[in-house]
């Protein structure tokens, strides 16, 4: 009995083991049959679209170098910022009183522009006499290049100079303060007996006239800057209507305090040629220097508005 009791326990033993085994086998199948793969990747999201592109143009004395101030609000907040010297302007060489057309004046915005892809719109923002420059490209590339075109304190004329009443609300009437020659440093680049080929605000009187709210160091250093421009290529400015120049969305901003372009000539500009909307900024005629941040305000409102 002894004997056939351990024998039993021996086999009841190694049942057991086997059972066990068994069950880690099934257990082991068990674990071999779950889907160990990692879940699938969700689809890429879409690439952002590019930030709008603002193209900035001074205006007649002046140079890239007037929207310094622009352009780190800009660029700081993730814009595309492009500044340009028209010729004869900021660190173009080129001699003012040798540029006696607005085409030969404006080139360098022109080939800018004619240099995009193809499906490369920009935000064009012209000052004071800048805004002939924007008029003659949204005349020469309407919506294909310009999405949205910005007037800040501007001679805004679709055509340029035509007639005697063009003149007379693109063109600064300083005369209150002097003469002409009393005013302007006047170049005579083809001679006296010729119109003047080239003219600058007499130094004493830049901030009166142009700064007179803008901080010191900033009229110092436009004093410092600032070069004749082409006055005979810009008062002859004339381009040919474009097919889609209206379909070009437009902004004016004017500026209230303007001594050089007069909040009465721009209202004449506005009501002969209306733009899409109007903005009204407390400055003088250089809001980039007066009012920087109220001025980025606007121009960021221009381009939100216009899906930009």
């Amino acid at each position: 009995m002894g004997e056939e009791s351990a024998i039993t326990g021996v086999e009841m033993k190694e049942e057991g083991l086997t059972n066990n085994n068994n069950n880690n086998n099934n257990n082991n199948n068990n674990n071999n049959n779950v889907n160990t793969s990692a879940p699938p990747h969700p689809p890429p999201l879409p690439a952002p679209p590019p930030p709008a592109h603002f193209v900035l143009i001074h205006g007649i004395s002046g140079g890239a170098w007037c929207w310094y101030k622009m352009r780190s609000l800009m660029e700081n907040s993730g814009y595309k910022v492009t500044c340009l010297d028209l010729k004869g302007a900021g660190v173009d060489q080129t001699d003012p009183n040798s540029i006696l057309s607005f085409h030969d004046y404006n080139t360098p915005l022109i080939h800018f522009l004619s240099s995009l892809n193809h499906d490369h719109q920009v935000i064009l923002v012209g000052h004071s006499a800048g805004g002939l420059s924007v008029s003659e490209a949204m005349n020469k590339f309407g919506k294909k290049k310009i999405k949205l075109a910005v007037f800040i304190a501007a001679t805004m004329l679709k055509s340029g100079f035509i007639t005697d009443q063009d003149i007379k609300h693109g063109v600064p009437d300083l005369s209150e303060y002097g003469e002409l020659n009393e005013v302007y440093d006047i170049g005579f680049g083809l001679g006296e007996d010729n119109p003047p080929t080239s003219m600058m605000i007499k130094k004493e009187l830049q901030r009166k006239i142009i700064y007179q709210l803008s901080p010191q160091e900033d009229s110092t250093l436009a004093a410092m800057l600032l070069r004749p421009g082409p006055i005979q290529a810009l008062t002859t400015a004339q381009f040919g209507e474009g097919e889609d120049v209206d379909d070009v969305p437009r902004i004016y901003i004017k500026t209230t305090n303007d001594n050089v372009i007069k909040p009465e000539q721009q209202e004449a500009m506005i009501k002969n040629w209306p733009p899409s909307d109007v903005y009204v900024l407390e400055s003088d005629h250089s809001p980039f220097f007066s009012a920087p941040f109220s001025l980025f305000g606007l121009l960021v409102k221009a381009a939100v508005s216009f899906g930009c």
